[in-house]
């Protein structure tokens, strides 16, 4: 109750004073419901009600931008996303979201509450743990493939600087692109951070060593050099922001736990790593022109590389999911739902092309069919690339009646994930991986299904098997809780 006073309090309070000079609208209303209930898990978190990495806590801070902070700031700024032939009216798209949005939250709480609370399925029971032996071997291998294959792609493109370069010729034209093709590739090449990290956690946990503070923030350094170079220099902020936050949440569940000051510090980080990546991301080799700050926002204001859209287009999607509910609901006659085809779509991309030709076209048909109208989708000179997020990619396939339904689904996979991880013992090898679930199921409300499918393999298959390989599982029977090195108590087979 308390958690869900101070939601209320803080909502009330926000949306009082970002609508203080707006023009009086109803849409206040359901997005101020919507920030009540996703921030009482919020406020647990802050409250530390539930564990700092708990799917529920950390979805709540994630949903109080999504959900409540976005569309006032959208209102308040006037900032909507271009190219588009706008509504005459955006706030009652804004509103008319918010309450499928504040439907689908009851459902999501009800849901995730239920499934949490269930008894634990049976192979929690069990502890995953790591031959040391084992995994040293596995890691090995797996940075000697992956950083064979790294280099290897650097060989082709004629060294850092010429993968640089293909990477901003790209830009723009990603199917003319030197780098192309090699999806397969990055899926081993780009996995050697995280082994390396996992490795490193392991070897710091048995020994005692390396555990300090300032040990961790060197290794941390290091590692996001690694990423940059094993994947961040060809545009992906994603590759390196979510490897981060894997590496983070090893630390703290497997090293030494962590305070919120250290994670809003890092988030500070990340905010400042995002807004400046993107004009490496639009700019590539060139990025040096925007070298100071009078260049960087002018660039920024040409290429929409803006902090405030940032905040409201990489974090958010409240405008184009608003907007797919204003065509779907005014240029009903002319739309046509794809019923599904843009989950078939993703997952036919683990087919390769020269396999089968045909594929099934994943949302950005749909929505550059939605966006521009029926026949506008044109492979080679006009598509979309908007991301839609879960609400909006399943307002492409089945119309705005069954969003409050995704978040359902939504709940039930967070609350699978919460109760998955209050069952792991200390030491259990599954609490390496499951940073990367947290991953998956965060990017679920803002991601589409072709990227998380794209996620789920490329980063985390090769760093699954790694740690799968080197484990051996014993039943809870056959558990008890040891001292380790560093005066530590960890949970062991015997």
């Amino acid at each position: 109750m308390i958690s869900f006073v101070f939601s209320a309090v803080f909502c009330t309070v926000t949306a009082t004073v970002l609508a203080w000079n707006q023009e009086p609208h109803w849409y206040i209303f359901p997005v101020l419901v919507c920030g009540i209930l996703i921030g009482r898990d919020a406020a647990d978190w802050v409250r530390g009600r539930v564990s700092l990495f708990d799917p529920a806590g950390i979805i709540g801070l994630l949903g109080v931008h999504f959900f409540f902070l976005a569309p006032l700031l959208h209102a308040t700024w006037d900032i909507w996303i271009p190219y588009i032939d706008p509504p005459a009216h955006w706030r009652d798209w804004l509103g008319g979201m918010a309450l499928l949005n504040a439907a689908g939250l009851v459902l999501y709480r009800v849901a995730r509450t239920r499934v949490a609370r269930a008894p634990a399925p049976q192979f929690t029971a069990t502890l995953w743990q790591i031959d040391p032996a084992r995994l040293a071997v596995m890691a090995a291998v797996g940075l000697m493939v992956s950083g064979a294959a790294q280099a290897w792609v650097y060989a082709t493109q004629g060294g850092i600087s010429g993968y640089v370069e293909s990477f901003t010729q790209s830009i723009g034209r990603p199917g003319e692109s030197a780098l192309g093709g090699l999806g397969l590739v990055f899926m081993v090449s780009e996995a050697f951070p995280i082994v390396a990290m996992i490795a490193f956690a392991v070897w710091a946990r048995w020994t005692g060593r390396g555990r300090g503070w300032i040990t961790l923030v060197l290794v941390l350094t290091a590692y996001f050099v690694l990423k940059m170079l094993f994947g961040g220099l060809r545009g992906s902020r994603m590759n390196t922001i979510y490897g981060l936050v894997w590496a983070v949440a090893i630390i703290h569940l497997w090293l030494r736990p962590l305070s919120k000051k250290f994670i809003f510090a890092g988030l500070a980080f990340l905010l400042v790593f995002m807004y400046v990546y993107g004009f490496y991301k639009d700019l590539g080799s060139e990025v040096s022109l925007v070298s100071d700050p009078g260049a960087m926002g002018e660039y920024g204001a040409e290429l929409h590389r803006t902090f405030t859209g940032m905040v409201l287009g990489d974090l958010a999607r409240a405008d184009i999911q608003a907007f797919i509910l204003y065509r779907l609901w005014d240029h009903d006659e002319d739309q046509q739902y794809g019923w599904g085809r843009t989950y078939l779509g993703s997952l036919a991309l683990l087919i390769p092309r020269q396999i089968w030709p045909n594929r099934p076209l994943t949302k950005v048909f749909e929505g550059t069919e939605l966006l521009w109208g029926r026949g506008s989708y044109d492979e080679d000179d006009w598509v979309s690339t908007y991301v839609y997020g879960l609400a909006g990619e399943t307002m492409l396939n089945f119309g705005p009646a069954a969003v409050p339904f995704a978040y359902l689904l939504f709940g039930l996979v967070v609350g699978r994930l919460q109760r998955f991880l209050g069952r792991l013992r200390p030491g259990d090898a599954r609490l390496l991986l499951y940073p990367f679930l947290l991953i998956l199921c965060m990017s679920a409300l803002v991601l589409d299904s072709e990227i998380l499918l794209f996620l789920s393999f490329k980063d985390g298959l090769v760093a699954a098997v790694v740690v799968l390989l080197g484990v051996r599982v014993a039943r809870s029977a056959e558990v008890s809780l040891v001292r380790v090195p560093g005066d530590r108590t960890i949970a062991r087979a015997v």
